[in-house]
């Protein structure tokens, strides 16, 4: 499963079984949901989930900034909290978010929807780099 962390939404993707092909799998709004790392946790269980993907939104000359700061802290929450039993992988994601807007420009999605899912394909395009470094 691989995480994009926003302040106000996150994008959810997951890989099939064999971690061969990744897809979006949910938009979750931080503000709908009390206990965000519960939802994340019942996804990982409902999925079968034994490693999570967190983009790390980099600074473009590679040192850690805000962003990055939140994403590594909501990393180790997540850890904590499922008892170290799932691994926690973090990925430079740099330009995701644009390569997602491009998809979906060039894919025809208003403007308005795209901002429904993008955190979502920037999460697949996460998951994807992954699972390519892997394999």
């Amino acid at each position: 499963m691989a995480l994009d962390i926003g302040d106000v939404r996150i994008g959810v993707a997951t890989s099939d079984p064999l971690g061969v092909i990744a897809s979006g799998y949910k938009t979750l709004y931080r503000k709908e949901i009390e206990n965000i790392y519960g939802e994340v946790l019942g996804i990982c269980q409902k999925e079968s989930v034994d490693t999570i993907v967190i983009g790390l939104p980099r600074n473009m000359d590679g040192t850690n900034g805000n962003r990055a700061e939140i994403s590594l802290k909501f990393g180790e929450e997540l850890k904590k909290l499922s008892g170290d039993k799932i691994k926690i992988v973090y990925m430079d994601e740099r330009l995701t978010s644009v390569q997602a807007e491009r998809i979906l420009i060039s894919s025809g999605v208003r403007r308005d929807d795209r901002k429904k899912v993008i955190d979502k394909v920037a999460a697949t395009i996460i998951l994807e780099t992954y699972l390519n470094k892997i394999s």
